[in-house]
């Protein structure tokens, strides 16, 4: 039962919380994914005296810290709020963006890479919290998802930064501009309201409520007014017949970011390897990213009309179909365009998969489910650039990377196959299907 606020249309006000989101996601995009397109430079003598290994060991040790950060904001959130979470991570990141841009080693440069990606993966889960708290009913998955194309759009301008900038001036330019994205924090701090949800758990419930008005966010009467503790929040992930899917959820975002994470990587090395030069290897993950972007916003209009996991199960198995393609050997265009449709089976899966785990959990426990599913997502994560960096020293070119990676895509539909259909974009829950021996955990 809920006192829901008189919900103005898309008030300006409303609108500036999903752009600063966005703005906030793009830059994340950007600093998570420069790296997989400034491995040609580091590995091209712009960069350190590094090996495929050591690129690929600062790639897995780095997603190390996004799973630090997945895992933090989750407690955090409940103790400090949404926004000063928010602001604090995308500051913090953006600052280490600046180090590793001046890194004067490679030993440094890994250790910034590091703390950047801690804020780079606690940002994601509050952004998408923040994002659902407030999209009005009826239009959660159409403004969660075009929220969720920043990441994808980061990864395009960090792809054109790298074609523009990698073989005349090498990485460093690549990653000083990352640091532009200090200048949205002011923007965050006049147009980023706080959670009502997380006010309310406080003991705060005027605010919590004058800011509901504002917004035309709906405040539950029997939200828990008390403070909220990290085994509480973590606990709720469990209870209410929530075990098993939050389980499968959690492997879907682990085979989910090993595909990502590894694709995203290596694709541009691979293709240089495949004979590209720098430039057109690149644009390859330029393609990747438009995919990722156009197919997120046409996954959202659909997931809001059929629900999100038919499509986070279209995105899987098209990943596989495209990456199996991949494997014949096509000519430059077919796998630009296969690349494309390989964005949209990797980052607009993803999203789709995030839509759904913001759908799934109760608001008070949102930030904590996602931030959860994501960390163990980022085993995966991890585990995609070694696993990349090992097939690729296996030899065998294109070909064997591409089967590589359209394997765990295919696990992943088969999992998504066993979680159940949210009822609404409302977080109301899920239809979960009849028990059977394939969908048994």
């Amino acid at each position: 039962m809920s006192i829901t606020a008189r919900r103005p249309r898309m008030s300006g006000a409303l609108i500036g919380v999903f752009v600063v989101s966005w703005l906030g996601l793009l830059a994340d995009g950007y600093d998570l994914y420069v790296y997989g397109a400034t491995i040609p430079g580091i590995l091209g003598g712009h960069g350190f005296d590094v090996t495929t290994a050591d690129v690929g060991l600062v790639g897995s040790i780095a997603l190390v810290g996004m799973l630090c950060g997945s895992l933090v904001v989750g407690i955090l959130t409940d103790r400090l709020g949404r926004r000063r979470i928010f602001i604090s991570f995308l500051t913090l990141f953006s600052l280490m963006m600046l180090a590793c841009a001046i890194a004067p080693n490679w030993t440094s440069f890994a250790a910034f890479r590091f703390v950047a990606c801690f804020g780079v993966g606690g940002l994601l889960p509050t952004a998408v919290a923040v994002a659902h708290e407030f999209a009005p009913a009826g239009r959660k998955s159409i403004v969660v998802g075009i929220v969720l194309t920043g990441p994808a759009a980061g990864t395009v301008i960090a792809s054109l930064t790298a074609l523009g900038l990698l073989e005349t001036h090498g990485f460093r330019p690549v990653y000083a501009i990352a640091g532009l994205a200090l200048l949205i924090v002011p923007a965050c701090w006049r147009l980023l309201p706080e959670s009502p949800s997380y006010l309310r758990s406080r003991g705060r419930v005027e605010e919590a409520e004058r800011v509901a008005g504002r917004f035309g966010v709906p405040v539950e009467e029997n939200a828990p007014v008390m403070a909220a503790t990290i085994a509480s929040s973590t606990r709720a992930l469990f209870h209410g017949g929530r075990t098993r899917t939050t389980i499968v959820l959690w492997m879907v975002c682990l085979l989910s970011l090993l595909t990502i994470f590894g694709v995203s990587t290596w694709l541009p090395q691979i293709m240089r390897e495949a004979g590209y030069g720098v430039g057109s290897s690149v644009s390859f993950l330029l393609a990747y990213s438009v995919g990722a972007i156009i197919g997120t916003i046409i996954a959202a209009l659909l997931g809001q009309r059929f629900g999100p996991k038919p499509m986070v199960m279209t995105g899987f198995v098209a990943a596989a179909v495209a990456l199996g393609l991949m494997a014949t050997n096509p000519s430059g265009i077919a796998i630009a365009v296969l690349s494309a449709v390989a964005g949209f089976g990797g980052l607009g899966t993803q999203n789709m998969i995030n839509d759904y785990v913001a759908q799934y959990y109760p608001a008070g426990s949102r930030a904590t489910g996602l931030g959860w599913a994501l960390a163990v997502g980022r085993i995966g994560a991890i585990v995609g650039p070694t696993y990349g960096a090992f097939i690729i020293g296996l030899g065998g070119g294109v070909s064997v990377a591409a089967i590589s990676f359209a394997v765990p895509a295919l696990f992943g539909a088969a999992l998504m196959f066993a979680v159940g259909q949210i009822k609404s974009d409302s977080g109301a829950g899920v239809v979960e299907p009849a028990p059977t021996r394939s969908a048994a955990i």
